[in-house]
């Protein structure tokens, strides 16, 4: 209702401040943006251009004929990532903790090390990438890395106590019949197989798309993507709902496993992450979290402490980081055009 002063006229601040709120209504209704923008967060273009490479690093066996759905589906989770990543960005940006030149040169360098040229010319191609592109991506994985370091991880504290406890509740478990090692893997097989399961539903169909596939996990891992979260998307194994995880094998087991695959397990160091590892049952990039010699195993050892605090590190990190992302999408602003488009495409229908 328009206020009126006493002479029955329209008070005219009132008018105004109507007037300039229904044109302010009509400039927001009337904005659009360019087709080739997939969405916006906090006002920052997200393009199409950088959801087909989303595409093509997250989905790169799709199937070729795949359905009208299984597409839509995939473009709306690739978009959803990228959203993920861009408010994480802009927020270490507004922390000021953008990785520096230096920081991304030396992290390209690293990754094109095991590769020649014309190798590492044919994953970015795969990937749909340019040089450019993929220094951006460094520069932004290593940004929000710094981000979550700064935001999570210095605010996690592991006490003596928490160890105590924790090593007096599963003292049974430290007692070793004999050496053991413990470790992880990425597995990339070759043949069709309805019955594996990961988060991205990939499986390569063939030798050509199984080398192609563990080519790009092997640059993310060396990238430094978690190596638990690549394996539950991508891992053709029953391993990969647990991150990769295999847990500890038996040295005795190991006897029996493939020549190189067990003389390239007893030259690792614990954390060390294998080069890709061409077996009979596929491709394999291995890591060794620990390696555990047999009786029963103290508290007073550094390495149990070690062991019992990184894991319990992580697990609160793991929660922290997923809260963290709850708070930081509620707090930004996104506009997610594509799905604006999937829902009308369904009016028109």
């Amino acid at each position: 209702m328009i206020e009126r002063s006493k002479n029955g006229t329209a008070n005219a601040p009132v008018v105004a401040g109507v007037c300039l709120v229904l044109v302010a209504s009509l400039t927001s209704c009337q904005k659009s943006v360019g087709p080739d923008i997939a969405a916006t967060v906090n006002g920052r273009p997200i393009t199409y251009a950088q959801l087909d490479r989303a595409i093509a690093t997250q989905f790169p066996n799709a199937p070729p004929k795949a359905n009208g759905d299984q597409v839509t589906q995939m473009r709306l989770e690739a978009l959803q990532t990228l959203i993920d990543n861009e408010i994480m960005l802009q927020r270490a940006e507004k922390a000021g903790l953008l990785a520096s030149d230096s920081d991304v040169d030396a992290k390209f360098n690293e990754l094109k090390a095991p590769y020649t040229q014309e190798q590492f010319q044919k994953l970015l191609d795969q990937r749909k990438m340019s040089v450019a592109d993929l220094k951006a991506q460094i520069r932004r994985d290593l940004s929000v890395q710094k981000l979550f370091n700064k935001e999570i991880g210095s605010h996690i504290s592991i006490s003596d106590a928490d160890v105590s406890a924790f090593y007096n509740a599963n003292k049974a478990s430290f007692d070793l019949p004999e050496n053991r090692v413990h470790l992880a893997q990425i597995l990339v097989t070759p043949g069709p197989d309805p019955n594996v399961n990961n988060l991205k539903n990939d499986k390569a169909q063939n030798d050509q798309q199984a080398k192609s596939k563990i080519q790009m996990i092997d640059l993310r891992v060396r990238q430094g993507e978690d190596f638990g979260t690549l394996a539950q998307s991508y891992s053709e194994d029953q391993f990969a709902a647990n991150g990769g995880d295999i847990g500890f094998v038996p040295e005795s087991t190991l006897d029996k496993a493939n020549p190189e695959l067990r003389k390239i397990i007893f030259e690792m160091a614990a954390g060390q992450v294998s080069p890709v590892i061409h077996t009979p049952e596929g491709y394999r990039i291995i890591k060794l979290i620990s390696k555990e010699p047999a009786g029963q195993r103290q508290l007073s050892d550094p390495r149990v402490q070690e062991e019992i605090r990184q894991g319990l590190f992580q697990g609160k990190e793991q929660l922290l980081r997923s809260a963290f992302y709850e708070v930081a999408r509620s707090e930004a602003q996104v506009v997610n055009y594509y799905a604006q488009s999937v829902l009308a495409s369904r009016d028109r229908k």
